[in-house]
């Protein structure tokens, strides 16, 4: 490359950092701001009246673990924390597995229709997506509680004859949740499929391998990119979810955001609420950190 052909590249990737940098700021105030702003309250004391005293401290982080007991004077591992914790974690990875198991035929069968028919099931996909978060967990609510769609038609059949309780459960939560991600798993599979080649089917099963074996050993392989970003949009959200367990759980199946939420507002306790909302983002970033590392891993292979 010579001289003039250098200076008009270095030329051409500074103008464009420039171009860059009013949204960079923006980015930076906007995105880094408020979060060093939850870490900083992290390290800070509360007091009695449920305000902040600008005093350095670690109680915040250690009430996470750890809850002081002031009839014994000594602190005692926090149960209750760990076990919201706990059930946030197995519910986002059971509302992941689920989305998964509906998500994966549902995006094969629309891959596998004819052209012109995949835009309308697409659209039928995306239809919850106009209708806001608390309008799509108030229409579950109404389906499964113990007067509503679930309950009715099955007292009809006969199938039961005292409605289920299904409302203010974790199952409740579940189903709420799957509902409303589903869509987040259908469409990076449907992505994925789309560019499946069905003759590697045609092959498969020409050398004689059964069906589930094909699914094992020739589709999910190939598909597995879509799997994994399919399976981190719908965990991300769902690990810090608020609105659905907090009208299909009734308050009895806490999970973090609720639990984040009530150390800001009831609890007054903001170094608490702070330090559990970054660990939640750490729990979020590790989760993201074996996604990259899996397809990097899978992507080195597939140059092998």
């Amino acid at each position: 490359m010579s001289p003039a052909e250098d200076n008009a590249v270095r030329t051409s990737a500074r103008n464009g950092w420039l171009l860059s940098l009013p949204a960079l700021v923006v980015l930076a105030f906007a995105a880094s701001g408020p979060l060093l702003i939850v870490v900083w309250y992290s390290f800070l004391t509360a007091n009695d009246t449920g305000n902040v005293i600008h005093e350095w401290s670690i109680e915040g982080w250690k009430g996470i673990f750890f809850t002081y007991d002031i009839f014994e004077e000594r602190y005692a591992l926090a149960d209750a924390h760990l076990t919201i914790f706990w059930r946030s974690v197995w519910l986002s990875l059971t509302t992941t597995a689920l989305t998964f198991a509906i998500g994966f035929p549902t995006a094969w069968f629309i891959a596998t229709r004819p052209q012109q028919q995949r835009a309308l099931w697409l659209f039928l996909i995306t239809i919850p997506f106009w209708t806001n978060l608390l309008i799509r967990t108030f229409a579950i609510n109404e389906v499964i509680r113990n007067e509503g769609l679930l309950n009715t038609l099955l007292i009809w059949a006969g199938v039961i004859e005292t409605p289920l309780q299904i409302n203010y459960t974790e199952t409740a939560v579940l189903i709420g949740m799957t509902y409303v991600y589903l869509p987040l798993m259908v469409l990076p599979l449907y992505a994925t499929i789309e560019r499946f080649d069905m003759r590697l089917l045609e092959a498969s099963y020409d050398l004689y391998a059964s069906r589930l074996r094909t699914l094992r050993r020739v589709i999910l392989p190939i598909v597995k990119p879509g799997i994994i970003a399919g399976s981190i949009l719908v965990f991300v959200p769902s690990l810090g979810a608020y609105v659905t367990p907090r009208i299909l759980g009734g308050g009895k199946n806490m999970m973090i955001g609720n639990f984040i939420e009530l150390q800001f507002l009831q609890g007054k306790n903001w170094p608490l609420g702070a330090a559990l909302s970054v660990a939640l983002l750490f729990i979020v970033m590790a989760a993201l950190l074996v996604y990259v590392r899996v397809a990097n891993r899978d992507r080195g292979a597939g140059h092998g």
